[in-house]
């Protein structure tokens, strides 16, 4: 998790130098970011399987040793295209990575436990989300090269550590195969509708390559869901979602992806570009974000031990939507204290949210399904992660002068008037808002689950009834 989550934050700092030393397009920019959410995404449930079937501590150090090796041929890249092609071998093996995490920590804990576990694992989170970007600022003022060479020795370390210290504990399920016609539909639907997107705001709405990607979406996801619903080895278990606990929390973990994921891409470039900040200082500016994860997650996963999720989940995505809102108040030239304030309650609401769905999730399902749950619930997570970002590239860049986008994502903004500024943060108030309104939704959707009894009551019961 701590690998995971400081690679994100320094390759999203680093975007902007990047596009200076290797000529990207705009449009390639923001796919070095989503090529790996999309193959991680939709391998996600197919590692999940794999994991299930062969044990989890294979496949966890498998995802290791692939991302570790695709981090070194990352560096050497020696333009966009090239870089895109190392990120997708990098979501391969992020895929067994995120797959396994979460059904790892279940495995370890007994259930009256879980939700202190789950709210640790996210706090490790948070921690890499403070160290990823001003990591990657220090790195970068070196060479970007360093914000993907980085990851080798740690991941090398991780394969090692994982190879000794696990214990095979999921069994052997008795579900065979793969479900690769629902794999290639999912690919297919999600990289048209996120292709679709992020070129609409750069080319048009009308563009030939935009209404092919809405055209593939509109056909291959239909198409995924009605796979999975009569397929005999379905990528995605619809039946999992008979459980309402598990449907709720899974519906909430696709809202929370989609209203927050964003919000890091969206503020490297404010504050790089509008502000005109150095990466390492954009990087310091993001902590606020992360500390607020680490404060809460923690006491969020321990009250949810004893009180359960409903509320908790619900409130989180209340405080969130509260800081989306609050920060359609910033302009170009803003006191920074306020983009902390925003940035530490919508941290806040993160952390309240995020373990205590996690561990219901994860709860909900028996031992030998846990592997699959695992990679539903980082599915779905980063299906609304991806979908956000492409989302906000297409609100951020409508109607904005080419050279500006250019110097702003370039993080060369600073000569800029606030004449010129005014298209692009009207626009990043629009997307906030758009996101606000999703994590409200969000705050309904997490009441709908049942008011289950505590993890230690639950356990108690299956207890005695064995």
């Amino acid at each position: 998790m701590l690998l995971a989550t400081v690679n994100s934050g320094t390759l999203i700092i680093a975007l902007p130098e990047l596009e200076r030393s290797l000529h990207t397009t705009l449009l390639q920019l923001v796919w070095v970011i989503l090529v790996y959410m999309i193959a991680s995404t939709v391998l996600l449930l197919s590692a999940g399987r794999l994991s299930d079937l062969f044990g989890r501590k294979h496949a966890f150090v498998l995802g290791f040793a692939l991302f570790s090796l695709a981090s070194l041929g990352a560096g050497f890249a020696g333009s966009g295209t090239q870089l895109i092609l190392w990120r997708i071998v990098q979501g391969v093996g992020g895929a067994f990575l995120f797959a396994n995490a979460g059904a790892l920590v279940t495995d370890a804990f007994p259930k009256r436990e879980l939700g202190l576990a789950m709210g640790t694992n996210v706090m490790i989170a948070a921690v890499g989300l403070v160290i990823g970007p001003v990591l990657g600022g220090a790195l970068v003022a070196y060479s970007w090269h360093w914000v993907f060479w980085f990851n080798v020795p740690l991941g090398l370390l991780g394969s090692a550590w994982g190879w000794l210290v696990l214990h095979e504990m999921s069994g052997q399920s008795e579900e065979r195969g793969l479900d690769l016609l629902g794999t290639a539909a999912f690919v297919g639907g999600l990289t048209g509708l996120v292709l679709a997107l992020s070129k609409a705001g750069l080319s048009g709405w009308n563009d030939p390559l935009v209404l092919a990607g809405f055209i593939a979406a509109g056909v291959l996801l239909p198409s995924f869901v009605l796979i999975e619903w009569r397929g005999r080895s379905p990528m995605l278990d619809l039946t999992m979602f008979e459980d309402r606990l598990f449907a709720a929390a899974s519906a909430t973990a696709f809202i929370n992806g989609f209203a927050r994921f964003a919000l890091t891409f969206l503020f490297v470039f404010y504050f790089q570009g509008p502000q005109g900040q150095s990466p390492i200082m954009a990087g310091l500016e993001l902590s606020p974000l992360a500390i607020g994860m680490l404060v809460a997650s923690p006491l969020a996963g321990f009250v949810a031990d004893r009180r359960g999720s409903r509320l908790l989940a619900a409130t989180g995505m209340f405080v969130t939507a509260l800081g989306l809102a609050g920060m359609t108040m910033l302009q170009a030239h803003s006191s920074y204290w306020w983009s902390a304030l925003w940035l530490a309650l919508v941290g806040v609401g993160s952390g309240v949210f995020n373990s205590p769905n996690t561990s219901a999730m994860m709860g909900a399902v028996p031992v030998h399904r846990r592997g699959i749950a695992s990679g539903m619930r980082m599915m779905l997570t980063n299906t609304g992660a991806v979908i956000s970002i492409a989302f906000v590239m297409a609100v951020v860049t409508a109607a904005v002068p080419k050279d500006v986008l250019f110097r702003i994502f370039s993080g060369l903004a600073s000569g800029l008037t606030a004449k010129q500024l005014d298209p692009f943060i009207s626009n990043m108030h629009l997307a906030l808002w758009v996101l606000a309104g999703v994590s409200v939704i969000g705050t309904l959707v997490s009441l709908l689950r049942p008011s289950h009894v505590r993890a230690a009551e639950r356990e108690d019961v299956v207890e005695a009834l064995a």
